[in-house]
């Protein structure tokens, strides 16, 4: 059978999984949809959500009255977050109709509409004028991009001089592993995801530096992440009889069960070593 193109894979992804997402990890106050991010003053699973927002944001260095892009919003989850807590303009894009469909809900009833908007499109090549944001923000989204580069050059044209970039990726240890097996697991989560692959922390910052970056620093968060990332998995260990059960029965497709098995897999290959969450950060020239 022939795989469906990336950008069909990661839309089937995103409305296939939508009820996971909304059942197991979102609440009805905050919709973001990555990791969560925890210190020694979090104590929800709510809470370690909008903390990484934070801890985001606070590298970024976001100000008041600044319009940023949210390239790979989902559901609106973080543009909420940055609208209602820094008092910014944002614009959200996705690949996912379906998400931009939500987000704009979302974005009503929270009585943000004023400063949020939302639109269908790839962030490696959008339709907005140059030199059009002050930030760009990423969390856990350019993963799924095929050619990374072309995210940090679409990045670079569309901040103004001086404007900055945000990302939270998980990012490889090596282009090559120490074992097929490794690369196997790792393989066996991203598929899952319907991300093709992900980069390392050198080849990161070797794209934004050719793309017109400085200051460019990248900050490991994983300790951060690891309480999130073992809740996922002991939630997903519960469920795995079900979820086969129901896969069998033709109850869940191929989609939502590839959703299953990258959740387990994404925490064991993080202990085996193979990837870290991090911060990369950098100045537009």
């Amino acid at each position: 059978m022939t795989e469906r193109p990336l950008p069909e894979r990661i839309r089937a992804y995103y409305d296939e999984t939508w009820g996971d997402y909304r059942w197991l990890w979102l609440s009805p106050r905050n919709y973001a949809i990555h990791f969560g991010y925890w210190d020694t003053t979090t104590r929800t699973h709510a809470q370690s959500l909008r903390e990484m927002n934070r801890a985001l944001a606070d590298r970024i260095g976001i100000q008041p009255g600044q319009r940023v892009l949210d390239a790979g919003c989902g559901v609106g989850g973080s543009a909420l977050w940055l609208a209602r807590e820094c008092g910014v303009e944002v614009v959200g894009v996705t690949l996912v109709a379906s998400q931009v469909e939500r987000a704009r809900r979302f974005a009503a009833e929270a009585g943000l509409a004023d400063q949020v908007s939302f639109a269908q499109e790839d962030y490696t090549s959008t339709s907005f004028p140059a030199a059009s944001f002050d930030a760009v923000w990423a969390v856990e989204s350019v993963c799924h991009a095929p050619e990374k580069a072309l995210f940090a050059r679409e990045a670079r044209r569309l901040l103004k001089p001086g404007g900055r970039l945000g990302m939270v990726e998980y990012m490889r240890v090596s282009r090559l592993l120490p074992t097929p097996a490794d690369e196997e697991l790792m393989r066996s989560w991203l598929s899952g995801w319907a991300i093709p692959d992900i980069a390392t922390p050198e080849e990161w910052t070797g794209w934004t530096s050719k793309a017109g970056f400085d200051e460019i620093e990248i900050s490991d968060i994983t300790p951060n992440v690891l309480p999130s990332l073992r809740r996922l998995y002991w939630m997903t260990q519960a469920l795995w009889p079900g979820a086969s059960l129901l896969r069998r029965m033709g109850m869940r497709s191929e989609t939502q069960h590839g959703n299953t098995r990258g959740a387990r897999e994404i925490y064991r290959a993080v202990r085996r070593g193979l990837w870290r969450e991090q911060i990369l950060t950098a100045t537009a020239r």
